[in-house]
């Protein structure tokens, strides 16, 4: 066996597996349907002789039908089948829609709770573009690929059936392949308009889609510090339903149109036949007949190629979208604490942190509720993984803390530090308005508490200034914030939340140092229960930072309480 062909059975194996056992007996009434429209369509075109050639039959349509003295019941006949034939069709077009349409939402979501459930560290070499891709694009592609496959089923099917009874019936069939091409122009044609104006929105649903898929691994942890992941998931179910729903729409267009030109070429090949009959055509009504013959097959066979490209392109999408179906969830402690006293304090006593490689040892950190530590070092030292742990979403090589005198392991810390709100520096809000960007972290604030959070972080002009108010469009033009705009939303959702933990990085980069220190300020005086840890470039922060947590270029860290500081300052 070669690599190729061992390559082949293991995808096809990986594909059998995405099929629940629903698909699976919608594929066996596919497989059904599909044969029966072979049939049908075979046995039309046997029911063309005795309408082609009067008083010649062929000896299963005598036994069959007794039809040869009548010729009107003979057309008649013909168009019933022939009818029959292209609703049995129509049928196998709309099943393999719902199929194609269920798939692609099961592969969406399967993936996409995949990675909402992953640890950070699973997710450390995937670029967000791939992340991007995964949820969006590249499922498409697999959906296309698999209804490839039902296509390609369906034309195996017919090939087989139609061909033989086609060769048996009337070899030269080649003479009616002009027509045929005209036929397939007309069926490309039929409600182009409506398909259009469907794959628009289609793509329009695609891309906002892929804005709620944007940056995953940092907008993951704002998630998560929300406990919001129950939210997400929902919400992206609905636009991927509303996607599969398009999907469909668009199958349905192409399953009617043919459906149509089927039932308009029964009709009138059947009042051809009878006109022909009474004219004396018999060769005319011969050449129709052929042309029917092909018409059958035609369409099948200038799909197959492209089927075959279509396969070809999802492989390796598929094999993308199962390497992400192998990441394990993250194990989250259930152990669940009472609402923590205002005095209490977390005091970590020794922490060490990798990555970096040459890891940060942090020792006798204590995070004070009403009190902001703020973390400073050159990048890349390593603040981000030191605040990945302190917001319990990456586990530390060693962990050595207590509450009061009692010791915390890091599951029990984690579980502390639940109720949390970690807000990163290129984090973007993905909701369409801003009233749904606060209510997505406070679902149950009202519209006082909106207003006044927007007060505390300094966007109450900009809103004063909007008619639209709190439902003020984020991606609209006329109305789209700036940078620093967008991290005061942010930090607005922080207010509401009222954590027990709050993790800035370089949450307020897009500040000026005013405004950056007026915004810290508000939280700190909105948050009085709320322990603050914030990451900045800037040494003023100092000012008002109740500790400053420094890692130099060796990866130590220094802990230096500006009381201290500032004490020092007066005596000397």
């Amino acid at each position: 066996m070669t690599a190729a062909s061992s390559s082949s059975k293991h995808q096809w194996g990986l594909l059998a597996q995405t099929l629940d056992q629903v698909s699976l007996a919608k594929v066996i009434a596919y497989v059904m349907l599909s044969l029966g429209s072979a049939l049908t369509g075979s046995l039309a075109a046997v029911l063309l002789v005795p309408l082609v050639q009067p008083g010649h039959s062929l000896p299963i349509v005598s036994r069959l039908f007794h039809v040869q003295a009548n010729v009107y019941a003979a057309a008649a006949l013909f168009a019933a089948v022939t009818a029959a034939f292209a609703i049995l069709r129509w049928a196998t077009a709309r099943l393999a829609a719902s199929l194609a349409s269920s798939y692609s939402l099961t592969l969406r979501q399967r993936v996409h709770a995949k990675l909402i459930d992953a640890p950070l560290t699973s997710l450390a070499d995937a670029t967000s573009a791939e992340i991007a891709n995964v949820l969006t694009y590249n499922v498409e592609v697999i959906t296309q690929g698999f209804n490839a496959l039902l296509l390609l089923l369906a034309a195996g099917f017919t090939c087989l059936i139609s061909i033989g009874f086609a060769l048996w019936f009337s070899p030269p069939l080649v003479l009616a392949a002009p027509l045929l091409a005209a036929f397939g122009l007309v069926a490309a044609r039929i409600s182009s308009r409506e398909q259009s104006l469907v794959g628009r929105q289609y793509v329009a649903d695609l891309t906002r889609l892929f804005w709620h898929s944007e940056d995953f691994p940092r907008r993951l942890r704002h998630v998560r510090s929300f406990e919001r992941e129950a939210s997400e998931k929902a919400s992206y179910g609905a636009i991927s339903a509303q996607l599969a729903r398009g999907y469909r729409h668009q199958l349905d267009i192409i399953a009617s149109g043919r459906l149509m030109l089927e039932l308009l070429a029964a009709l009138g090949v059947a009042s051809l036949f009878i006109l022909a009959y009474r004219l004396h055509g018999v060769d005319q009504s011969s050449l129709i007949a052929v042309c029917l013959l092909l018409g059958r097959l035609l369409p099948y066979l200038v799909s197959t190629r492209q089927s075959f490209q279509q396969l070809h392109v999802a492989a390796p999408a598929f094999e993308l979208w199962q390497r992400y179906m192998h990441l394990d969830p993250v194990h989250v402690s259930v152990q669940s604490f009472q609402e923590t006293p205002n005095n209490d304090t977390l005091f970590i006593e020794r922490m060490r942190i990798t990555p970096p490689s040459m890891g940060i040892e942090i020792r006798h950190l204590p995070l004070v509720p009403g009190e902001l530590t703020l973390i400073c070092g050159d990048s890349g030292i390593g603040k981000s993984s030191l605040v990945d742990v302190l917001a319990g979403m990456m586990k530390p090589e060693a962990f050595v803390a207590s509450v009061q005198g009692q010791s915390l392991n890091f599951d029990e810390y984690r579980a502390r530090v639940r109720k949390g709100a970690y807000v990163g520096q290129s984090v973007r809000p993905w909701q369409h308005s801003i009233r749904d960007v606060l209510l997505w972290a406070a679902p149950d604030a009202t519209d006082e508490m909106l207003s006044s959070a927007l007060n505390d972080v300094g966007l109450d002009k900009r809103l004063n200034e909007s008619r639209h108010k709190l439902d003020t469009a984020l991606n609209d033009s006329s109305s789209r914030l700036s940078g620093g705009e967008l991290q005061r939303l942010l930090l607005a959702q922080v207010i509401l939340r009222k954590p027990y933990l709050a993790l800035l990085d370089e949450a307020t980069s897009a500040l000026d140092v005013k405004s950056e220190w007026e915004v810290l300020s508000a939280l700190k005086r909105r948050l009085p229960q709320t322990i603050m840890v914030v990451v900045s470039h800037r040494h003023g922060m100092a000012s008002i930072a109740d500790q400053c947590l420094t890692i130099d270029e060796s990866r130590e860290a220094t802990i230096v309480r500006t009381d201290d500081v500032k004490r020092s300052a007066v005596q000397s």
